[in-house]
């Protein structure tokens, strides 16, 4: 199908799906702590801009309360902990060394085209397109963070790789169902910023025990105890 003979709706979603998969590219190739946070928040604001086009075109009004909630949470509140927490514990100039990083990276690419792969059964089912390329891309953005968190040794990486994961999922339920009950919506933005919080206090307590957030470093102390 061609691109013109799209509506303009499907043409924003399509660049939106680009742009939530290139960040998710973009944190998985980032070293610097502080850089994966903004790219987060920026995945945050992508996912508001998603939500509040859905609501315009599907006038489904409540759907502009999530992409309120989406862009506070997801752009502002809980990038804005990480970072501050990034500070605290001095971790802002650290750069992240990343193991076989062109290896990752390659392997994000067989990632998204495996996605495709997987949806084709499921794209039968739909008559739009951008349904069929919004639900790889969601797929390709949860395969994308868990490979994120499987490729980090930083606590910090490995929570941002987490909630992207999330973000994943909530792209899908926006863009393929037009959104969730308003009720599960604050029930998951209420428990991912419980889950933010919660994070930063344990963050505090192992740097505070053991001077260090590398969990290769936590492996091994658990392997001196026992």
């Amino acid at each position: 199908m061609e691109l013109s003979s799209l509506t303009h709706y499907e043409q924003a979603i399509l660049v939106l799906s680009a742009l939530v998969l290139f960040t998710s590219f973009a944190l998985l190739a980032q070293s610097r702590l502080l850089s994966l946070i903004n790219l987060f928040a920026w995945q945050g604001g992508l996912l508001a801009a998603t939500t509040a086009l859905v609501a315009l075109v599907s006038q489904q009004y409540h759907l502009y309360i999530s992409a309120l909630l989406t862009l506070i949470l997801k752009a502002i509140a809980i990038p804005g902990m990480l970072r501050s927490q990034v500070l605290d514990l001095k971790l802002h100039r650290e750069t992240e060394s990343l193991t076989h990083p062109t290896l990752v990276l390659l392997g994000g690419v067989a990632l998204v085209i495996f996605c495709y792969y997987v949806t084709l059964p499921v794209e039968s089912l739909f008559t739009v397109v951008v349904t069929r390329n919004t639900i790889a891309v969601s797929l390709a953005n949860v395969l994308l963070s868990m490979l994120l968190i499987i490729s980090r040794r930083q606590a910090v990486s490995q929570v941002v790789g987490f909630m992207a994961m999330e973000n994943g999922l909530f792209f899908a339920a926006v863009v393929s169902t037009y959104g969730m009950p308003m009720v599960v919506e604050l029930g998951i933005a209420f428990d991912v910023l419980v889950a933010a919080v919660l994070f930063g206090v344990f963050f505090f307590h192992i740097r505070e025990n053991i001077d260090s957030l590398n969990v290769d470093q936590m492996n091994r102390l658990s392997e001196v105890d026992k």
